[in-house]
């Protein structure tokens, strides 16, 4: 698949052994899928294409191995090398939270921060403590959109608290693209454009600052003499328009991001478009 693509491929190497589960059963119920050695082995391998080790906390995933999990991607992901990271999939966190977040290490990456899914990063409307100081030590903190992982009533809060995502993210994949939150990346995007981000902070968040974290590729990111040419051509729609949540909630705007042309390596792809964007 990496041959043949045009797009650029980069990824996490799962801490368990077969990657990730598909529901109901979570892939860290059994810790001996966990394979410590062989995860930081694989990574090391195949730098060029893999940025650190993958963790899903959430407690249907993990069951009663707790904290186990993370604590051996964070090891894995040290052995591997001091570039590699931790990307770390909060849902309904087991145990306790703060202990979770206080696990992650600078350079990290906190994905689904504004999910909602119970003991996540936000208890009662107040941010715990633990997930400020993740951010302020240099966690990363993501949107990782979504079909489940989106909830305006949990990141409305955490944005007057400093909370505020470092990267966007759509999470879009076969089940995510169809659901009503409809996380296509340029449309996640214009949910930020319509509360409080300006478009050049929503512009930062999906190009230059994933790629310095990602760090492979040299001006990836930019329009600077000598970038890769890739470019995302977005049209600014100034018309009344309503996004929805991953839990159901509503907000009403007024301007979208539509895509108008898509460039990579100097090459455009094809069109038309898919829903939401194909709109007359």
């Amino acid at each position: 698949m990496l041959a043949r693509s045009r797009t650029r491929l980069l990824g996490f190497c799962h801490i368990a052994n077969f990657g990730l589960a598909g529901f109901p059963v979570g892939e860290m119920l059994n810790i001996d899928h966990a394979m410590v050695e062989l995860a930081a082995k694989t990574v090391a391998e195949n730098r060029d294409v893999c940025l650190g080790v993958k963790v899903r906390m959430t407690q249907e995933v993990v069951g009663n191995n707790g904290l186990e999990p993370l604590r051996r991607a964070v090891r894995a992901a040290e052995i591997a090398g001091p570039w590699a990271k931790v990307m770390c999939h909060i849902g309904n966190a087991p145990g306790n939270i703060e202990e979770v977040l206080d696990l992650l290490r600078p350079g990290d990456i906190l994905t689904h921060a504004f999910s909602g899914a119970g003991n996540n990063t936000v208890q009662n409307g107040r941010v715990v403590p633990a997930a400020i100081r993740a951010k302020q030590r240099g966690v990363i903190i993501d949107v990782g959109h979504g079909g489940g992982s989106f909830d305006y009533t949990v990141f409305e809060p955490t944005r007057d608290q400093g909370f505020g995502p470092d990267t966007i993210s759509s999470d879009i994949h076969a089940v995510s693209g169809n659901t009503p939150g409809m996380p296509f990346l340029p449309w996640v995007r214009s949910k930020f454009l319509n509360n409080s981000y300006s478009l050049e902070q929503v512009v930062e968040m999906a190009t230059v600052k994933p790629a310095r974290i990602i760090d492979r590729v040299e001006k990836l990111g930019t329009l600077q003499l000598g970038a890769p040419g890739d470019v995302s051509i977005l049209e600014l729609v100034r018309e009344p328009v309503e996004f929805v949540d991953t839990r159901g909630n509503r907000r009403r705007g007024e301007q979208w991001l539509k895509p108008v042309q898509t460039v990579k390596a100097g090459r455009p792809f094809g069109r038309p478009f898919p829903s939401p964007f194909a709109w007359p």
